[in-house]
């Protein structure tokens, strides 16, 4: 029996279907149990708020001071009622521990045999990364299979936070963090970050794509073959975003954190230790592995270390960076 049947109500029916006025739909096998926990802690809010503030405007009302009114001795205590105003709130707020506590359990402790993602956060972008090497921009997964999540930030903290599965987590530098889910529904959903983490915050916005029953294998192998299915240029492209380099790099000649890649290659670009270098090849291939080695003059030297770049990525990101003439 749900905590909330005791006010008459069904969120969880309400919440699958096509959510509430407070919570999205739940699509996964986690969500129904916050939500319960959510409308519990709701409807004894509400009812003890209308019970005070009720009996307040009554006894407000009822005894209020009046010309004929006698001066009485007041009564020092009540045994029975001083009781029962301990009494049901603790029996209400251990029902609420119970409630939260085994939830907590059942959302740190994922099941055997999930299947693990890692997820790096960083301003401003998520990047997932699949068993087979591929790095994604979105979150795709298998509908009605067990999802574990590996989390590290390559900056400050973050926090995953997907609503339709009631999954959020912290994403912290310098140790990782995990989470888990099932989701029960094919569809495309929200995932954002709920941590402040600076200017570019509102736009650390992505999706989760949960996939049919046999589309994500095909999907994950086609996905993992851009390089090699699509042109040097339009893969380097593909790089570009997924990496994060569009996030300090602009491809329209204007200056963000970094330099534009638009007519950059063949330049002369000069280092604030006095020496210059023609941007080719080989520059740019040991800027991305060694990005503190040098620092550009007129540019803040906050470009981090690609972590797991292969060597092709950086073939066709250059490519890119040659086909983007001024």
């Amino acid at each position: 029996m749900q905590p909330l049947a005791f006010f008459g109500v069904a969120p969880t029916l309400l919440a699958q279907e096509g959510g509430t006025f407070w919570l999205p739909p739940a699509r996964s096998t986690i969500a129904p149990e916050v939500d319960n926990l959510f409308f519990l802690v709701l409807g004894v809010s509400v009812f003890f708020f209308a019970l005070i503030v009720g009996l307040m405007v009554f006894f407000v009302l009822r005894y209020r001071q009046r010309a004929t009114a006698v001066d009485r001795h007041a009564p020092t205590h009540n045994t029975a009622l001083e009781i029962t105003w301990t009494v049901i709130p603790v029996l209400i707020v251990i029902v609420i521990f119970y409630q939260g506590f085994t939830t907590y359990l059942d959302e740190r402790t994922p099941p055997r045999n999930a299947y693990d993602i890692r997820v790096t956060g960083r301003q401003w972008k998520w990047n997932f990364q699949y068993p087979n090497g591929f790095v994604a921009d979105e979150l795709h997964v298998p509908v009605d299979e067990t999802v574990r999540l590996t989390m590290a930030s390559d900056d400050v903290i973050h926090s995953l936070f997907i609503p339709a599965f009631r999954v959020k987590m912290d994403v912290v530098p310098g140790r990782y963090t995990t989470t888990w889910f099932r989701a029960v529904a094919p569809g495309e959903y929200e995932l954002l970050c709920a941590e402040f983490c600076g200017t570019g915050h509102s736009d650390m916005v992505t999706k989760v794509v949960v996939h049919k029953t046999g589309e994500f294998e095909p999907w994950l192998k086609q996905a993992g073959d851009f390089i090699k299915s699509l042109p040097p240029a339009q893969a380097g492209r593909k790089v570009y975003e997924l990496r994060g380099c569009k996030q300090c790099h602009s491809v329209d000649g204007s200056v963000v954190t970094g330099p534009s890649f638009k007519g950059l290659y063949g330049e002369t670009a000069r280092f604030t230790d006095g020496t210059s270098a023609v941007v080719d090849d080989n520059f740019i291939r040991e800027k991305i592995l060694d990005p503190q080695a040098k620092i550009r003059e007129g540019f803040p030297g906050v470009m981090p270390r690609i972590k797991g770049i292969t060597s092709q990525e950086i073939t066709v990101l250059i490519e890119f960076i040659k086909s983007l003439k001024k």
